[in-house]
């Protein structure tokens, strides 16, 4: 397993993503609209992963919520793992709860959350890449 990407809770994804490239020294951003989620991403690419900027575009984005109740920061950090549906069963057997199954995410991707409680407050995605 390795960390894919941090996410970041923002109000405004193009004023957060120039701040960003411009404190980073950042050139490669890629910018997104995931409607199944009601969130803009920018993606900014780092040598050794990603960090996600989101942006609420609904009243009923997670995001949304999130920043009326928590404000702008941290929102999860996501894991990669070669076999989503092994490392789901491994962790239930640990004692780890999941925020629902394992469906489809943005680019052809296989993702779950693991719910905060099991690790010590924070929201972990688990993420599996197509081959």
């Amino acid at each position: 397993m390795k960390i894919d990407h941090i996410a970041i809770a923002v109000n405004n994804v193009e004023e957060s993503a120039k701040i960003y490239q411009e404190a980073l020294g950042l050139d490669n951003i890629e910018f997104e609209t995931v409607e199944t989620e009601g969130v803009k991403v920018a993606i900014l690419h780092l040598e050794n992963g990603r960090i996600e900027l989101m942006q609420p575009t609904n009243d009923e984005s997670p995001i949304q919520k999130f920043l009326e109740k928590k404000g702008q920061g941290l929102h999860h950090l996501a894991l990669e793992t070669e076999d989503i549906d092994g490392e789901v069963s491994r962790m239930e057997t640990c004692g780890i709860q999941f925020l629902g199954k394992i469906r489809p995410g943005s680019a052809g991707t296989k993702v779950t959350f693991i719910h905060p409680k099991s690790l010590q407050g924070v929201l972990a995605e688990l993420c599996s890449h197509p081959n």
